[in-house]
């Protein structure tokens, strides 16, 4: 919902480019950075108890999102967001785990994946019809509906919250947290400095080398703490490292497109947000068409070659998106490479869950999707940081006369707006195809491991 949303919040707000990447950067930065954590607290205090607390921190912060007078201050909002998502993130697939015995425990993450995407479809269509048909503030009421669900989540949860076991026995890598989020934020903060067109100055560089040295330290940390939070180990496995290459290159393609894309159509074509929601679509039905077979044939195969043929599809869409970003063309043009978006996607999501699982020995499969998971939301963080300059700079150096992403009825906007899609979707094609080439050498193989056999299980409920 907020993706499309975004260029409301920018008219509303009256908020710059760069503002609009920290709506959306302020949320990942504090989930992508302390969902680990999340998990670790959870495992201390108890998971339904820190679940139940997450939730009401979310809604809490939800609410102030919803009153954000400013855009600074719905910056600070998602924030505060991100930190209750990253405790409820991991706590809602632990509390399943523990909750169902292992025969029962593949159809119950089933529901619960199958119920994820569910939602994740109907966001964009209800968030689109109502910001079409609605006022300039509509938006407000996608946070405000936090507020009914947070509290019908809590009521069903409280009686657990009593029952719930804690091992203060578990340590929590506070110190790893706090480093990997100044360090994620600063880096983040260095790449989003571009709102005029100056792609790198002085002040960039210096928040860039601090970042850099925070997470340094956070190596550092992570190699000396009992209980870290992304154990260093793991990636002793060339294969395990891999597999996390190629998953935050195709998310970062993945979440540009997805951030960027409202802005293009939006503020450059004049489509309407429920016209923009409709390329959101493709994803959740391929997805759910095509992972239960994608699934099972790496688990037979091998992740290696459907990661290479999705990744191909994915550049040949991202490819076709910037060919056709002069057409204007949204519904002849977008929606099918849209469409290889989706096919793209529903290829890869379980091949990459199967190669992270297989890389590891049975007992890390946890800790290894925990890090995976959080490394693609760190790409997510980078990618609209990065992005968000490059397409600031390509719309200044093609005399693009206001901000890109906003309706602009000036002399060369629309231009310029699509000169900077085109700059975008390229570049998400070549890393899919630089993810294409990685996979083809990677060496995975096939499954057989637990936790190929969980996806195996998900996935097949999902189709």
């Amino acid at each position: 919902m907020v993706a499309i949303a975004l260029p409301g919040m920018r008219e509303s707000l009256i908020a710059t480019l760069v503002q609009a990447q920290w709506i959306s950067n302020a949320y990942m930065l504090t989930l992508s950075s302390l969902i680990l954590v999340g998990g670790a607290i959870g495992d201390r205090f108890g998971l339904a108890r820190v679940f139940a607390s997450g939730i009401a921190l979310f809604v809490a912060a939800s609410m102030a999102c919803a009153l954000a007078p400013t855009p600074q201050f719905l910056i600070g909002a998602r924030a505060i967001q991100g930190i209750g998502a990253a405790f409820m993130v991991p706590g809602s697939l632990a509390l399943i785990s523990r909750a169902y015995p292992p025969g029962e425990r593949g159809r119950a993450i089933g529901i619960w994946a199958a119920s994820s995407a569910i939602t994740a479809a109907l966001g964009p269509i209800i968030g689109g019809l109502a910001l079409t048909f609605g006022g300039i503030d509509t938006w407000r009421y996608i946070f405000a509906i936090n507020l009914p669900l947070g509290g019908l989540a809590l009521l069903v949860l409280w009686h657990k919250i009593e029952r719930d076991p804690a091992q203060p026995e578990r340590g929590v890598d506070f110190p790893g947290g706090i480093l990997a989020t100044l360090g994620l934020g600063l880096i983040a903060w260095a790449l989003t400095g571009a709102e005029h067109g100056n792609l790198v100055d002085t002040r960039a560089l210096a928040y860039a080398a601090a970042g850099v040295t925070a997470l340094v330290l956070f190596l550092l940390v992570e190699a000396r703490s009992p209980h870290p939070m992304m154990p260093l180990d793991l990636f002793r496995n060339s294969r395990f490292t891999i597999a996390n290459i190629v998953s935050f290159f195709i998310y970062f393609s993945f979440s540009t497109i997805s951030m960027y894309l409202p802005m293009a159509v939006v503020g450059g074509w004049g489509v309407t947000e429920i016209e923009v929601s409709a390329a959101y679509a493709p994803l959740s039905f391929f997805i759910a068409a095509l992972s239960g077979v994608a699934g099972r044939m790496a688990e037979k195969h091998g992740p290696a070659p459907l990661l290479v043929a999705g990744s191909l599809v994915l550049a040949t869409g991202y490819g076709t998106l910037s060919y056709v970003a002069d057409s204007g063309d949204f519904w002849g043009m977008v929606i099918p490479a849209m469409c290889l978006q989706g096919i793209g996607m529903a290829l890869v999501v379980a091949p990459l869950s199967t190669a992270v699982m297989g890389a590891v020995e049975s007992h890390k499969t946890g800790t290894a999707s925990g890090v995976n998971n959080a490394v693609t939301r760190m790409a997510g963080l980078i990618s609209v940081a990065a992005m968000g300059s490059v397409i600031a700079v390509t719309y200044g150096a093609n005399g693009g006369p206001d901000s890109f992403g906003e309706a602009s009825e000036l002399a060369g906007h629309t231009e310029a707006s699509n000169a900077a899609f085109s700059r975008m979707t390229w570049v998400a094609a070549i890393l899919c195809l630089i993810s294409a080439f990685i996979s083809l050498f990677s060496g995975f193989k096939g499954g057989g491991s637990r936790g190929n056999q969980e996806q195996k299980d998900l996935s097949s409920v999902i189709s």
